[in-house]
């Protein structure tokens, strides 16, 4: 268990525009669609600057050819490849972490292990990866996937990816390129060389990673899933875990459920980090606030597709309910609090695109910045959170003015860095670098 003082953790989700659907319509955001790294780099420079933990790029890989009806007016998310972007911030940033969205369904263990130990290297040991299973029907067509794995087994299939990810990673020990000796000829440590032969469920492998092991042991793992299999995932592997809540009963439930099946698989429940999703609109008083979150509000383009967490409801009417659907495979976790929100409040399907899609069931905070940090600190001393994801409804404005108005507001309650005090993600986290199994069974065999 870590002895330095419990400090929140903040990460943040950057997208192109913003993540209120109606940010890009907005004054100050981006001018266009079409990929710009300089946009990019700067969010990233301002998220450093402000000292927070990581930046989180999520990938909504994969849109279908047959859904293209009102795609003029659609807000897409389309931008580089999570992988590829972080390789290029890595290069101008120094400290923040970097979190890559991966999907399981579209990679092989070998070829992402190398690539994420490639970036650990680029980045001196900044990366994250957010473990992703969801499999949504653009993105099987778009890859040509016949096999349709079930919730379940497409769950069963990452935690088999992991665990060939994490023994690839572990081929080598730490020091096994220290000793190159010029004068003797001898380049690497042969027994710091760990053949893997696995064999799972769904993966196997006969091999030797061709890259050192990664700075960090280990990227950095996070998570978001939801359901009963995703809280189980989440409490075997992930470090951080993006919740969803937008009360704080909920968010203490999950915090408790989700740390409390921790014990079964023999980790510590401070190694993993609850980090509920928080859009937040900032103003100098509650009503500027208000009336900034409103001005988004107003530009949500209701025409065309309208998608609910996976579900096409635009053959109902948009004020009223939300009809009775079969539970998507995708978003099961999701889709619950969607529809248990809609029943208790009554809610049209207007005002649930308003209220749960337009921030993925996110909570929503408005106000001045010392009231934006009351509420931080609130659920985080009530055992609702370790940190949080930051979802600026619009960008840059939503992110500059959380760094220079928020962030110093929590500083001065001790709630959080005034320096960054390591180099790697994992030190900004504080989370143990995992030890390489293969050299600890082999220095308990010599101690033997």
């Amino acid at each position: 268990m870590s002895t330095r003082k419990r400090q929140i953790a903040l990460a943040v989700f950057l997208t192109r525009h913003g993540h209120h659907p109606g940010a890009w319509r907005q004054p100050g955001s981006a001018k266009s669609g079409t990929p710009d790294f300089a946009y990019w780099a700067d969010l990233v420079r301002t998220a450093e600057r402000g000292k927070l933990d990581a930046a989180f790029f999520a990938d909504f890989v994969g849109q279908s050819g047959a859904r293209t009806k009102g795609i003029e007016r659609r807000h897409a998310f389309l931008d580089f490849e999570p992988l590829t972007a972080i390789a290029a911030l890595g290069a101008i940033t120094s400290r923040i972490g970097l979190v890559a969205t991966v999907n399981t369904n579209f990679e092989q263990p070998y070829s992402l292990a190398r690539r994420f130990a490639s970036l650990e290297y680029i980045t001196n040991g900044r990366t994250g990866w957010n473990i992703v299973s969801s499999l949504a029907d653009g993105a099987a067509q778009s890859y040509g996937l016949d096999d349709r794995y079930s919730h379940d087994e497409r769950y069963a299939r990452a935690d088999d990816f992991v665990a060939l990810s994490k023994a690839l990673w572990d081929s080598w020990d730490d020091d096994a390129f220290e000793g190159a000796d010029k004068d003797s000829g001898v380049y690497l440590k042969a027994d710091g060389a760990h053949p893997v032969h696995y064999e799972g469920p769904f993966h196997h492998a006969d091999t030797i990673l061709d890259m050192p092991r990664p700075v960090q042991g280990y990227p950095v793992f996070a998570q978001a899933g939801n359901s009963d299999t995703g809280r189980d995932f989440a409490a075997k592997h992930a470090e951080m875990i993006y919740a969803a809540a937008q009360f704080i009963e909920d968010a203490q439930s999950f915090y408790a459920d989700v740390k409390g099946r921790m014990a079964q698989y023999g980790r510590d429940p401070d190694t993993l980090k609850v980090m509920p999703g928080l859009s937040f609109t900032i103003g100098s008083s509650l009503q500027e606030a208000q009336d900034k979150f409103g001005a988004l509000e107003e530009k949500v383009d209701f025409s065309g597709d309208l998608n609910l967490m996976g579900q096409d409801v635009s053959a109902y009417p948009l004020d009223g309910p939300l009809p009775d659907l079969p539970e998507p495979e995708n978003g099961k976790g999701r889709w619950r609090q969607l529809t248990a929100l809609a029943r208790r409040e009554n809610l049209t399907i207007r005002q649930l695109f308003l209220r749960f899609n337009a921030v993925r069931g996110h909570r929503v905070v408005l106000g001045t910045a010392s009231d934006i940090a009351d509420q931080l600190q609130d659920w985080f001393e009530r055992d609702a959170a370790d940190g949080f994801n930051l979802i600026p409804p619009l960008l840059p404005s939503s992110l500059s003015e959380f760094v220079d108005q928020v962030v110093p507001e929590l500083q001065r309650r001790g709630l959080f860095r005034t320096e960054y005090e390591g180099t790697t993600l994992r030190e900004h986290l504080g989370l143990p670098r995992p030890a390489n199994p293969n050299t600890v069974r082999a220095r308990e065999f010599t101690e033997a």
